[in-house]
């Protein structure tokens, strides 16, 4: 069964969707609709443990503070998407690290000659489950906030909470 609920976000509406008792889609009015996610299966809105769980963690990150990750997520990308997914969510709150940066580490994890930003860029896009797997903690090589699938305004409310910039 999928499990859909909203959440009220300062910054905007947050759909998070629950699968198997493991998150499986969790982002913001404007970047992906239910349409698009459900590919034709049955959603049924209802609170659940483990949505309520995800309302929780992200009332406390919407306080500013940085709460513990011990929610179940699943994603279901390509073997690419998933190495530079899995980078992501080692990347501490109030951090950033570059395209360019999380390229070289999956370079280095998948033992490749070059790694191409731009195919960061795309996989980091793809990225199911905003905010617990922190795309928005991603910038330009230069430190410019480039690419959001919630826009670039947005990431740039989320970066500002939680580094205070």
């Amino acid at each position: 069964m999928i499990y859909a609920a909203y959440y009220e976000s300062p910054l905007r509406r947050i759909t998070i969707v629950e699968e198997n008792e493991h998150l499986v889609g969790l982002w913001f009015e404007g970047q992906c609709t239910m349409q698009e996610f459900q590919n034709g299966r049955e959603v049924i809105w209802k609170q659940t443990p483990l949505l309520a769980r995800t309302q929780d963690w992200l009332n406390h990150y919407f306080l500013g503070e940085a709460p513990k990750m011990d929610l179940p997520l699943h994603t279901n990308g390509t073997v690419f998407q998933e190495q530079v997914w899995k980078i992501l969510r080692k990347i501490p709150y109030g951090m950033t690290m570059s395209y360019q940066e999380v390229g070289e580490l999956v370079r280095k994890s998948t033992g490749q000659k070059r790694m191409s930003a731009q195919a960061v860029g795309q996989a980091v896009g793809k990225n199911p489950i905003s905010i617990l797997i922190p795309c928005h903690r991603v910038l330009g090589k230069d430190g410019s906030l480039t690419g959001y699938a919630g826009g670039v305004d947005l990431k740039e409310a989320l970066l500002k909470m939680e580094l205070s910039i």
